[in-house]
């Protein structure tokens, strides 16, 4: 008997008396594919609408580099922050952040609930910009608590270049003294 039969013979009684599994192989291409295949992603959920994040009735310290919303804003605005932070505590005023850079998908996710919350995208950016308008979302603003810090930062940050834009929102602070030394005229809110 030639060896392939004895061989087929063997592996037959070995699945008859249940010591063997059939794996059928697939034959493999040798050529390559016509087009590239298609780039993997994860959808939507790839969207950073956490980042810069910090939890309601929570602030940080304008020191607190481990956090992305503190890192992440323009170094020029962190220092004056900073600066101002310091010249506050010599007169008893505890500077905090409560919201800092935000990233693309945190801001439009914002957006998107001030949507939901007063009804129309108009009433909305009255209190939460676009992510395509706000400052919060390159770094370049900075909301600031407690009420004592903000007022006291609207009294003295000229000094550190920081002015308080709108006058509906008296935490939020940029770094926009003119040439002149002055703050620009408050806008009455993140519309206009």
């Amino acid at each position: 008997m030639s060896p392939v039969p004895r061989v087929l013979t063997v592996l037959s009684a070995m699945l008859a008396a249940g010591c063997a599994t059939v794996v059928p192989i697939e034959p493999v291409s040798t050529t390559e594919p016509t087009s590239p295949p298609a780039p993997l992603t994860i959808g939507p959920a790839a969207i950073d609408t956490y980042g810069g994040w910090i939890p309601d009735g929570q602030t940080l310290s304008p020191f607190d580099m481990s956090n992305p919303a503190i890192a992440n804003l323009d170094p020029a605005l962190l220092t004056a922050v900073q600066n101002a932070a310091r010249a506050a505590a010599d007169q008893g005023i505890d500077v905090r952040i409560n919201s800092g850079w935000r990233s693309t998908g945190f801001q439009q996710r914002l957006f998107d609930d001030a949507v939901r919350t007063y009804g129309s995208a108009d009433i909305a950016r009255q209190f939460v910009a676009s992510p395509e308008v706000s400052k919060h979302v390159v770094g370049q603003a900075v909301d600031i608590a407690p009420v004592d810090a903000d007022k006291w930062l609207i009294r003295n940050g000229i000094p550190f270049g920081l002015c308080q834009i709108y006058a509906n929102e008296i935490w939020h602070f940029e770094l926009a003294v003119d040439s002149q030394g002055n703050c620009p005229p408050l806008r009455p809110n993140a519309a206009g």
